[in-house]
């Protein structure tokens, strides 16, 4: 059974959809925008800050799987070994990751 305060927003909700055509029911969702969604947004902000502040920046141990990093030829630009869009820091090559991490 539903309690009296979910029934009452829903009694509120439904009245809203329901005003009509004088403007009411535009003023209704702009305030249930602004006091529901962009905190919401806010909330959804703060949590991602969050995460990413305790993330461990440091790259997972390289392990040479076999069937990862496959060269069957040379890719067109570069020295043929690094990816279109190769970033050292991220992406290992067949051998590891180059160079030192920071």
């Amino acid at each position: 059974m539903a309690s009296p305060a979910s029934m009452a927003a829903r009694r509120v909700l439904a009245a809203a959809s329901h005003a009509g055509h004088e403007g009411g029911s535009a003023r209704t969702w702009k305030i249930l925008s602004f006091v529901l969604a962009l905190p919401g947004v806010a909330v959804c902000i703060a949590n991602a800050y969050m995460k990413m502040q305790q993330h461990s920046h440091e790259p997972p141990e390289f392990v040479a799987y076999s069937h990862l990093r496959i060269r069957t030829k040379k890719w067109p630009w570069g020295d043929g070994n690094h990816s279109l869009f190769h970033n050292p820091h991220e992406n290992a090559l067949p051998e590891g990751y180059e160079g030192p991490r920071h």
